[in-house]
């Protein structure tokens, strides 16, 4: 049995101990806003917190994770400043990528609460989106720092 905490709920899972992180959210949390796509951790659409650091869910053997917090997108609150921020820039075009670009941008302006333009492509430089929506993905952050200065 493996303890999880995910998006500050506790869970026990009866799985095999190499299974994917994402595969556990996915298929025994029915949490399925992160996604699946390279499943090498390549591509980050299954990017999530764990224990405050960014990851690749594809790539986590759930044993590893055994007792660490972990944060998926739906535990990023609706009015976050990011997502806020996404909606008014009108990121999305499919969306697949999506939630691993706001996870990514999350942890981002935790980390840096203003992240100049090089900062912001560095962070999110290994998020790969099909669409190329990266000029609205920065755009979106800066408008996420900005909503976060106004709000405090």
């Amino acid at each position: 049995m493996i303890s999880l905490n995910v998006n500050g709920q506790g869970y026990q899972v009866d799985v095999p101990s190499g299974v994917p992180l994402l595969w556990v959210l996915r298929d025994y949390l029915h949490l399925t806003g992160t996604k699946y796509s390279c499943g090498i951790g390549e591509c980050g659409a299954c990017t999530v917190l764990i224990d405050d650091q960014i990851e690749r869910a594809c790539t986590v053997p759930v044993q590893d994770v055994n007792g660490s917090q972990i944060i998926t997108i739906e535990g990023i609150a609706k009015n976050h400043p990011v997502k806020r921020a996404w909606v008014l820039e009108q990121v999305p075009q499919c969306g697949y990528c999506q939630s691993g670009q706001i996870m990514q941008a999350v942890s981002l302006l935790k980390d840096n609460q203003n992240p100049d333009e090089d900062e912001i492509i560095a962070a999110m430089d290994d998020i790969l989106c099909r669409c190329g929506s990266y000029p609205r993905i920065k755009r979106a952050i800066k408008t996420a720092v900005e909503l976060q200065r106004k709000e405090g």
